[in-house]
């Protein structure tokens, strides 16, 4: 019993030796074997197929954080060509947003819209607007930043902002999926999808301004304006 024992320990020591039991096995040999192959390619061209990929699907799920102005965002989005919809949160304050066309609604609580202040008009209107849709307006100072949370081709187009010269990075996973960074020599990472098309999977930003990571992709979702009774008229703006 013991002497088989030690002749297979001897001739996996062999094996190990010569190579083969590691090939086999995956430990070492090519990075890129069974992939589809982009982490070959340039960067540039890297950075361009995962661009096309990521134009190319009807919709994404991005969540993460990001840092803008000073102020951190949580974001957890669905999005597509017509609209989002999702959560984001910052500063202790989390609120909906749900675009569908150019019509932007968004969903808090009381304490978004300022209840804590000593007016009584202000606590009262703050009450009634909680938990309830309101009609973001076209010309509110907010519009255009919270309507920015729920645009596919805006959010995708700041996954591709590689600061200094493009290069080739290490092979990573990103969940369970095998994937092949981009990296910035001045900051920033794009990992991408080294199993099926060229998705981008994960993007972290330069100077710890957030990562933010892709799912779902091609992977359509209900999007629907609320019905009347859930909305309510806030009046000229909405932002805090």
């Amino acid at each position: 019993m013991h002497h088989g024992r030690r002749t297979v320990v001897a001739a996996l020591a062999a094996l190990g030796a010569s190579g083969l039991l590691t090939g086999c096995l995956g430990f070492g040999g090519d990075p890129d074997a069974g992939t589809n192959g982009v982490g070959k390619l340039p960067p540039q061209t890297i950075e361009q197929k995962a661009k096309s990929a990521a134009a190319g699907a009807a919709a994404v799920r991005l969540a993460g954080t990001v840092v803008s102005g000073g102020r951190t965002y949580r974001l957890d989005m669905r999005l597509r060509a017509d609209g989002g919809v999702g959560e984001v949160s910052s500063k202790g304050a989390t609120f909906q947003l749900l675009r569908v066309g150019d019509d932007l609604y968004l969903k808090a609580g009381a304490d978004f819209y300022g209840d804590g202040g000593s007016d009584a008009n202000s606590k009262a209107a703050a009450a009634k607007l909680n938990g309830k849709y309101v009609k973001v307006p076209p010309d509110d100072p907010s519009y255009q930043q919270f309507s920015g949370f729920t645009n596919k081709k805006t959010l995708l187009a700041e996954l591709f902002v590689l600061d200094g010269t493009l290069r080739t990075g290490a092979h990573r996973k990103v969940g369970s999926t095998r994937t092949i960074a981009l990296d910035g020599s001045k900051g920033g990472s794009l990992d991408v999808s080294l199993k099926g098309s060229p998705y981008p999977l994960r993007y972290q930003r330069a100077g710890d301004a957030g990562t933010l990571t892709l799912s779902d992709w091609g992977e359509e979702f209900s999007l629907a304006a609320p019905a009347k009774s859930e909305v309510l008229d806030y009046g000229k703006t909405v932002g805090k």
